[in-house]
């Protein structure tokens, strides 16, 4: 799985759902927390989409900033889920 196409995709979910298209100045490793773009509910919404549009299933566990604070570590993070193994590396 290519991981700009993931980031792109995790972009436009962004900022179509929470910066509604005002993102375009929101970097790959840009917080999501920190910037105040994603709360926690929100964080919940980015999991459904990820589950939904990658088809992968994400624990309790694996829902940590490290994996979902950041286009790039979301990116990251399904495209290693996608090969089988999402622990950090």
């Amino acid at each position: 799985m290519d991981r700009d196409l993931v980031a792109q995709q995790v972009r436009t979910f962004v900022q179509d759902n929470f910066v509604y298209g005002q993102g375009s100045s929101l970097g790959d490793g840009d917080s999501f927390l920190e910037g105040g773009i994603i709360d926690s509910t929100g964080i919940l919404e980015l999991i459904a989409f990820l589950s939904r549009q990658y088809d992968i299933s994400i624990q309790d566990e694996e829902a940590i900033p490290e994996n979902l604070d950041s286009i790039r570590s979301v990116s990251a993070f399904v495209v290693r889920k996608r090969n089988g193994s999402a622990n950090l590396s």
